[in-house]
């Protein structure tokens, strides 16, 4: 494994911190204080990013991406994870790699459109009783001659307000395994405007602010055969297949925030002064710096790591769930102690510090939590064992 970037990935990551400085760094401070994101703005962001080529960057080639690497996907990731998340998630938008999934007409209509920046798309899966535990859900799907009728609650759907269509995950039956019966789950296409589907307001966050989450109603909403996303009770087959590198994503982006974090941290510890030296002179300041430098450069590892085996097919669920689990863990960590380190001033909203601190909260609950993560990676240790 080369541990050094290509010229390529040196080019890709310089022209991404460069766009998300001088582009989305000035309008953070705005939405932050308002909770909201002017959809002209995303426009303006949206414009910017197609004409730099870092929209829809995490696509293939031959659909008009990008083509990255999983690799130098992540290191692009860590550069936009930088900034508001909701500046960089709808404005430089990266559309769900399971719309790959669908058929040609599928793509015709939901792909495509996503990748011109024409539309925006939204995954719903979670609901206010199924969480990690999604063969719980409750939300369902029956057939009534062709065409398929939906029913029930989906909710944290992330910025399902400004999405154009949900990639919508319902129970469609039951099977029996070795351990008791199993809902089969089945993915759809629901288009907003459908009747019988409605997007409602979610809930206040503290994480986020500005990519905001809905909640999805459903009551009697049919929808035709064609609608269906892969296979017949094969929903979690297609998530598993085209969704397994969010985890990836989620600590790439966190090594943004803390590497910014621990920047804001060096200087201000090199420039401050009390009793009469600079605080980085203080073993009470200096070996926090070291920590979290030392933190970080472990979740570096582990993520790249991680990315590269994807790209080799030889990642597994463990490698993925480190890299989430150390990632988001190592990004609490540095946030918090950099706002130590700059004391009351941390606190304050002229710097990113107390944002990147809130921010980091969530990152240990959503595309998994902290304890799903660990369960997985005991899980790949414990089987060989018959544990």
């Amino acid at each position: 494994m080369h541990f050094g970037m290509t010229e390529e990935q040196a080019m890709i990551v310089e022209t991404t911190r460069a766009f998300v400085e001088n582009e989305l760094y000035p309008h953070e401070l705005e939405i932050e204080r308002s909770g909201h994101l002017e959809m002209d703005l995303v426009k303006e962001i949206q414009t910017k990013a197609i004409e730099a080529g870092l929209y829809a960057a995490n696509m293939p080639e031959e659909v008009g991406g990008a083509g990255l690497d999983t690799l130098t996907w992540l290191m692009y990731e860590k550069e936009l994870g930088r900034a508001n998340y909701a500046l960089h998630w709808t404005g430089v938008a990266r559309p769900s790699n399971i719309l790959l999934a669908g058929t040609e007409e599928q793509k015709e209509k939901y792909l495509f459109p996503c990748i011109r920046g024409e539309k925006w798309d939204c995954l719903a899966m979670t609901e206010p009783g199924a969480g990690s535990d999604l063969r719980g859900m409750t939300a369902s799907a029956r057939t009534d001659g062709d065409d398929w009728i939906l029913n029930g609650t989906k909710h944290f759907i992330s910025h399902a307000d400004v999405a154009d269509f949900a990639i919508v995950f319902m129970a469609t039956g039951e099977e029996e395994t070795p351990r008791g019966k199993k809902k089969k789950i089945t993915a759809f296409f629901v288009d907003k405007g459908t009747p019988g589907f409605t997007v409602r307001d979610g809930y206040r966050n503290v994480s986020h602010r500005g990519y905001t989450n809905q909640v999805l109603e459903f009551d009697d909403c049919r929808l035709p055969s064609s609608a269906v996303l892969g296979e017949v009770n094969k929903g979690f087959e297609v998530a598993n297949t085209w969704l397994g590198a969010t985890r990836l994503q989620v600590a790439a982006t966190c090594l943004g925030r803390a590497e910014r974090a621990l920047q804001h941290a060096v200087e201000y510890a090199a420039e401050r002064k009390q009793f009469g030296q600079q605080i980085g002179k203080f073993q009470g300041v200096s070996f926090k710096l070291a920590d979290m430098a030392t933190e970080l450069k472990a979740a570096n590892l582990l993520t790249w790591e991680a990315g590269w085996k994807f790209d080799q097919g030889t990642v597994t669920e463990s490698d993925m769930s480190m890299a989430k689990l150390k990632a988001t863990e190592m990004l609490a960590m540095v946030a918090d102690e950099a706002i130590q380190i700059h004391g009351g001033m941390g606190l304050m909203d002229e710097l990113p510090l107390e944002r990147i601190w809130r921010d980091a909260r969530v990152e240990r609950i959503w595309e998994g939590t902290s304890e799903i993560q660990r369960h997985i990676i005991s899980r790949e240790m414990l089987r060989p064992l018959g544990g």
